[in-house]
């Protein structure tokens, strides 16, 4: 998600228009405050309201709907990747929201799965590591560029170990990824942030490209931190 900087653009930031990119900082995080408060106000809504909820879920399972809506972010996101060039950056500002309501709805089964006590706490242990993570990116001097890689290659590590535990269902496994998982999501946060204030640099060289840099930006911390409560939820819930 960090690869939408403007590499063959002209640098433009010098110390004179450093507020710029103070702006540009600013602006990713208040589009991914609008996009987690989008999600977090459908995941309440579908997850605390009976008759939404059995539109997505029922005895048996996932209904219809609730599959589409299960995995229709993950191909906005495709969307959103590989049409980064082609879309505007008002038509990737809306399928960014779309894909933040999709997601949040999605998430009503938290509700149904988790005491509320239990998802408070994650929520703001997520939020306070969110918060330290994202100030140690912005603010330290160490290049994160290799501890990135590795916290990728994690990243990959715990996609093909979710896949695998999917067929052998061993709670150690699960215990396992999530505890990973935590680890990287966090690092993620650190390294995408330091990339975002490198990135900083071209902003207001091009307004369209900078805007589209700004929704890209906050998609990677979205990602991150829904991942990240999702494994502390897992690590901290007791099923109802």
């Amino acid at each position: 998600m960090n690869n939408y900087s403007a590499n063959s653009e002209p640098t433009v930031f010098t110390s004179e228009n450093t507020k710029i990119g103070t702006s540009f900082v600013a602006n990713v995080f208040m589009w991914l405050f609008g996009a987690l408060l989008v999600s977090g106000a459908l995941a309440y809504m579908f997850g605390t309201n009976e008759n939404l909820i059995r539109l997505l879920y029922s005895q048996s399972g996932f209904t219809s709907l609730g599959y589409i809506i299960a995995f229709a972010p993950l191909g906005l996101v495709m969307l959103m990747s590989f049409g980064y060039k082609k879309l505007s950056s008002t038509g990737l500002a809306i399928v960014f929201i779309i894909y933040a309501g999709l997601t949040g709805a999605s998430l009503g089964f938290i509700f149904i799965a988790f005491q509320l006590s239990t998802i408070y706490n994650a929520f703001a242990i997520t939020a306070g590591m969110f918060v330290l993570m994202s100030i140690l990116g912005y603010t330290t001097k160490m290049d994160l560029t290799k501890f990135g890689s590795i916290m990728i290659m994690g990243l990959i590590g715990i996609v093909i170990a979710s896949v695998v535990n999917l067929f052998l269902r061993s709670d150690a496994m699960d215990f396992i990824i999530c505890i990973i998982g935590v680890i990287v999501f966090t690092g993620l946060t650190a390294y995408d942030v330091q990339n975002i204030k490198k990135n900083a640099q071209y902003a207001g060289a091009h307004p369209e490209t900078t805007r589209k840099m700004t929704i890209m930006s906050a998609l990677s911390l979205y990602l991150n931190f829904i991942n990240l409560f999702l494994m502390i939820l897992r690590l901290l819930g007791r099923r109802r």
